[in-house]
């Protein structure tokens, strides 16, 4: 089977390229497994031993975020309606992370946690733990998961005509590999190339559509009215009404209470590290509108009539312009987006299945060989479930592109998490039926709006609404049981110092680049 699908890619491909792709990912996981060898203990295998530095937690986390579901959904939209807006995702990515690093980052550091459920005991009780564990591994494995695999399946049948089913499991094997071997340690060595990688070659798509285009000038006049940050109130696709009500909402869950980003940051080995990985990542996201949406509208620009679906503008781009003997690369580098955020999910999802479901609510004396191989048995069937999903999302009609997939449903854990973490740290007297509350009626309200307004209200302000009337009920909550006192969380002393003056100014210089941004393509 392995040499039916490695054939099959390899079809069009010409001697060099195949010698580039197979050297990358066999250099790639060979080096990851070797520098995660040692691992014996949970806090190896989940939180690559509380070491990771600055650099490699930067680098780890934009490679966990920027996969196929941006090269391929994101471009997408680029193509269609909403053009260069679809960029806000990640400049205000780049503005939350950098909040993130200031003000939650140095809470869940000083508490030493391995999980944000497991933060959540502590400051409400195992109940608001256990809720948030189970959906976050529900969201994990039945959309994320299943999304990037999808959008990576469909990247190879674009590119090189591999069956879907046949592209989804290779990936997944592939990411498997080294993820079930060496935990978050592997996960973070791979990232650091394949995040260079896929950052290089969106890079490369740029220069060559931009070419193609007829340089800049030939770009922009062109398509003048998708280089704007800025839509209407009107617009289907990013309103700014959405953007400005419910996006901050979006970007403090994705930055600062995201398993599968903060795992890095939870791993870092100083809070200086920790803040400047975080800020880095922010830096390097402000690359994101070059390497990947504006080739989305180059696409559009040039190949119009070759796209089908909006999700298949890159795609498209790729087979069209990128000439023999860089093919390789390019494939490598897509190939390495996907496997990098497929291995952080899975390491994410096995972490809390581990240590907030296994070992908190059926055997808290695990031993660590248990919980080890728990792990990584976990991360197996994660990866095949996913695998097995990823092909039921091209019949969703419904939804505009893979991208618009993932954001939707996730709308269903945004309100309630972001309610029961920001309200429990600005009010200490919220009790424990107020965090668990915010839980359930979050993806509850969430869900009415869903069904009764649908396309007719934008998802962002369902999100906003959703966010308000979750706030509320733990206002009422709080106000009719408030605790007697403030619940106490551990302290790691190590971690209980004060932010450097250099990390402060490298948050500013990432927010002031932004506004450039901003201000350039308003």
């Amino acid at each position: 089977m392995c040499y039916f699908f490695m054939a099959a890619i390899f079809m069009e491909l010409e001697a060099f390229d195949i010698v580039v792709f197979a050297a990358f990912i066999i250099g790639v996981v060979g080096f990851s497994i070797l520098k995660s060898r040692r691992e014996k203990t949970s806090e190896d295998y989940f939180l690559a031993g509380r070491g990771l530095t600055w650099w490699l937690i930067g680098i780890s986390i934009v490679a966990a975020n920027i996969s196929t579901e941006q090269f391929v959904g994101m471009a997408g939209q680029g193509a269609g309606g909403v053009g260069l807006a679809v960029s806000n995702w990640q400049l205000f990515g780049s503005v939350g992370i950098v909040i993130i690093a200031f003000t939650l980052l140095p809470r869940f550091l000083r508490a030493g946690i391995y999980t944000l459920p497991e933060y959540l005991e502590y400051r409400y009780n195992s109940a608001a733990r256990a809720i948030m564990a189970l959906t976050t591994v529900v969201i994990y494995v039945g959309v994320l998961l299943t999304a990037v695999l999808y959008s990576g399946g469909v990247t190879l049948r674009a590119i090189f005509e591999i069956p879907l089913n046949k592209g989804v499991w290779l990936i997944g094997g592939i990411a498997a590999a080294y993820t079930v071997w060496g935990g978050l340690k592997a996960v973070a060595w791979a990232d650091l190339f394949q995040g260079l990688a896929l950052l290089v070659g969106g890079l490369v798509i740029f220069f060559l559509g931009l070419d193609a285009c007829g340089g800049w000038s030939g770009f922009s006049s062109v398509n003048g009215e998708k280089l704007h940050m800025i839509l209407p109130a009107g617009d289907e696709g990013l309103p700014w009404t959405g953007v400005f009500g419910g996006m901050w909402i979006v970007m403090v869950y994705y930055c600062g209470l995201n398993q599968f980003i903060v795992q890095r940051n939870l791993a870092a080995k100083t809070l200086r590290d920790g803040q400047l990985g975080v800020i880095f990542a922010g830096a390097l996201w402000l690359i994101v509108p070059f390497a990947i949406v504006m080739p989305g509208i180059m696409s559009h620009q040039l190949y119009a009539d070759q796209i089908v679906k909006a999700d298949d503008a890159f795609p498209i781009l790729i087979r069209n312009l990128v000439p023999a003997g860089l093919r390789g690369f390019i494939f490598a580098a897509i190939s390495g987006a996907v496997i990098s955020s497929l291995g952080s999910m899975l390491n994410s999802a096995s972490t809390i299945f581990t240590m907030d479901v296994y070992r908190r609510m059926a055997d808290r004396d695990a031993s660590e060989k248990r919980l080890l191989v728990l792990g990584r048995v976990v991360t197996l069937i994660f990866v095949v479930v996913g695998c097995v999903l990823a092909s039921s999302l091209e019949s969703r009609e419904r939804f505009k592109g893979v991208f618009d997939y993932i954001q939707r449903f996730q709308g269903y854990i945004w309100p309630g998490v972001v309610g029961a973490f920001l309200f429990g740290m600005m009010v200490p007297k919220a009790p424990g039926a107020a965090g668990v509350a915010a839980l359930v009626c979050g993806p509850v309200i969430y869900g009415v709006f869903q069904r009764f307004a649908g396309d007719d209200v934008h998802y962002l302000i369902q999100v906003a609404v959703t966010f308000q009337l979750v706030v509320m009920i733990m206002g009422l909550i709080t106000f009719w049981k408030p605790l007697a006192k403030p619940r106490e969380l551990p302290v790691r002393e190590d971690m209980a110092i004060e932010t450097s003056p250099a990390v402060k100014i490298a948050g500013i210089a990432v927010i002031a680049a932004v506004a450039v941004f901003y201000a350039v393509f308003w």
